[in-house]
């Protein structure tokens, strides 16, 4: 049985943390910021965690499972 490779893309992105919670970064602060909030882009570079119903995806990609 081959070893199963981690998807390339999906390990620039994602990061696992100690208690096994994936985290990502947020969308929608790459270009066309002129018309966000402060607040908003604020809101936005801060990191939170993989929904539950997309975590099994995620660590299929990365080659948890």
């Amino acid at each position: 049985m081959p070893k199963m490779k981690t998807n390339s893309s999906a390990k620039k992105r994602f990061a696992v943390t100690g208690t096994g919670k994936i985290k990502r970064k947020k969308a929608f602060k790459s270009h066309l910021l002129t018309n966000k909030e402060t607040k908003q882009k604020r809101n936005l570079t801060q990191t939170t965690t993989v929904n539950k119903v997309d975590e099994k995806n995620v660590k299929l990609l990365l080659g948890m499972k």
